[in-house]
């Protein structure tokens, strides 16, 4: 429960931190051409496409069939909890970021003014000027990269410490691999991808608190 704590705090200072400071643009620049208003990668551009967006999460789909099969296995039986545990992430993190991103409302990098798009920047709290008209928006936190994070999940499937950080290690590996390829065509800034990282771990240890318990 102390864990769980500490994260949602964790939480609240990031998006604080974020809210108030530039780091966000200043890392986007990095990606965006503002002479060819072009970002690093095209999101057609292939093979990165094929690997980075459709194929890693037709992975992820099939390892979660791999858990789900693996769950009804008599063999597996001392492990079921810990199984379950990384299925219901894999549902629940994904479904939660994307709940959040259609209430959230909040822009891309490719919507914003800086880089040629028509809205304003905006703390996730508040609203946008009255006089300002545009169609609600889906771009926070980072859906792709959820996941990824998901997978963050395989650290309760190990009991020895070892394998338990391999296993974390991992999932955040993916989980920012998927995050980067969305930052480098404009579909998100760091603090999105930084604030589902966390958002995913505290789904994860939430799931696997009342699964233990």
């Amino acid at each position: 429960m102390k864990q769980i704590f500490i994260t949602i705090l964790v939480i609240f200072i990031t998006i604080l931190f974020f809210a108030y400071t530039n780091i966000d643009i200043m890392l986007q620049n990095y990606f965006y051409n503002f002479q060819t208003h072009t970002w690093i990668l095209d999101r057609n551009l292939q093979p990165y496409k094929s690997i980075f967006y459709d194929g890693i999460k037709k992975l992820l789909i099939f390892m979660a069939i791999l858990f789900l099969i693996a769950y009804f296995i008599p063999r597996f039986k001392k492990y079921k909890k810990e199984i379950l545990v990384v299925i219901l992430s894999a549902v629940f993190v994904p479904l939660i970021v994307g709940f959040l991103k259609k209430e959230t409302n909040m822009p891309c990098p490719k919507n914003r003014i800086e880089y040629g798009g028509i809205y304003p920047k905006t703390k996730v709290w508040q609203h946008y000027p009255k006089n300002f008209k545009a169609p609600k928006i889906k771009c926070w936190p980072a859906g792709h990269a959820s996941g990824g994070f998901a997978l963050m999940s395989l650290y309760f499937l190990f009991r020895r410490k070892k394998y338990k950080l391999i296993a974390l290690a991992s999932g955040i590996t993916i989980g920012w691999t998927m995050g980067l390829y969305k930052m480098m065509i404009g579909d998100h800034f760091l603090s999105h991808t930084i604030i589902t990282m966390e958002l995913a771990w505290l789904i994860i240890l939430i799931i696997n608190y009342f699964i233990k318990k």
